[in-house]
């Protein structure tokens, strides 16, 4: 049989892709139960509801739940100004914990919990949900195998709906307030696409630049737009445009090229396209077709849970998670000076 795991939700009204989060523990053999705590107890009937009788506790205060359940890993889904003491407080406990990306407002305060997880050999995941999809593992395999020899450079796309942002009760939610989430559309939805560009390639980002602001007139203390210029630790270059402007929809895509050919990955249902000249005299436009259904965060859940369960790795390290926050924070720091920024 295979090791289960207890699971503790750290949560609160607005919590991040909570019913998500909570169906798919519920259909995850490796958990066994589930406890979850909420401030206000806004929560607790969909927790209820999702969970059924997997769900063995609820608490207003996450000390005490923690205290008491004793669980393995805590799912912290919170808005990014709160997210870092309870973070902590999990870690304390001695859970592994997986965290709603961006779970802080400056990177010096995630850069904290990564390293008191790694003094307690812990998980500390961030929820980048696309890492784990079929066509991401077989891009960075090609790259990791040489296909594309040395690389190149990188464009990233990542291009969500303005029309959300026309939705005053979506103006109003915590991801719309630099003080609550620490900035906007970058942080929010393109942090996936930077972390899927650093994951496929093994680089990390060493210096950033770049523009930001609001391009649909709508008020907003955040960015709706973003574009970003990125110098990697191979001396090659990437940019990266992130903004709302569609009227339905996302529009997303990695494109890398490399010495001996390119590849493209774009929406995770679409075929993984490459061409490269290694190894062939007839090289040719190649293509990776995933089956229908493997994306979304079931499967990066299951794959955290069976990290903490002892039966695969990680789909994701503190460092990893920390990086991506400090290249974003680079940038908005590089938009805001009109200086180019180091990130270490």
């Amino acid at each position: 049989m295979p090791k289960t795991i207890k699971v503790a939700v750290l949560t609160q009204a607005q919590g991040a892709h909570l019913g998500i989060y909570l169906s798919s523990l519920a259909a995850i053999k490796e958990v066994e139960a589930v406890a979850l705590a909420d401030p206000r107890g806004d929560t607790f009937a969909l927790a209820k509801k999702a969970l059924k009788s997997k769900l063995k506790e609820t608490a207003r205060e996450a000390g005490t739940l923690l205290k008491n359940f004793q669980p393995q890993l805590a799912l912290v889904t919170m808005e990014a100004a709160l997210a870092p003491p309870v973070i902590d407080r999990a870690l304390e406990a001695g859970c592994h914990v997986f965290a709603e990306k961006p779970s802080c407002v400056r990177a010096e305060d995630f850069e904290k919990l990564a390293a008191k997880a790694e003094r307690k050999h812990r998980h500390l995941m961030l929820a980048l949900a696309n890492r784990t999809h079929p066509s991401v593992q077989h891009a960075r395999k090609l790259i990791a195998d040489g296909k594309l020899g040395k690389l190149y450079a990188v464009e990233i796309h990542q291009v969500a709906d303005q029309t959300r942002l026309k939705q005053e009760s979506y103006r109003k939610a915590w991801f719309c307030h630099k003080t609550r989430a620490g900035g906007g559309h970058l942080i929010w939805l393109g942090i996936h696409w930077l972390d899927l560009a650093l994951y496929i390639t093994g680089r990390k980002v060493r210096q950033t630049a770049g523009l930001m602001g609001v391009v649909g007139g709508q008020p907003l203390d955040v960015e709706d737009s973003a574009a970003v210029a990125l110098r990697f630790d191979n001396g090659t270059f990437g940019t990266m445009l992130s903004g709302y402007y569609l009227d339905h929809g996302k529009q997303s895509y990695i494109q890398v090229w490399g010495e001996h050919g390119w590849l493209r990955l774009g929406e995770l249902e679409a075929p993984l396209e490459w061409y490269s000249t290694k190894g062939t005299r007839t090289p040719k436009i190649e293509r990776y077709q995933p089956a229908k259904g493997q994306g979304g965060y079931l499967p990066y859940v299951r794959a955290a849970v069976r990290a903490v369960a002892g039966l695969e790795p990680a789909p994701i390290t503190p460092e990893e998670s920390l990086h991506v926050l400090k290249a974003i924070f680079a940038f908005y720091q590089a938009a805001k000076t009109g200086q180019r920024q180091k990130v270490k």
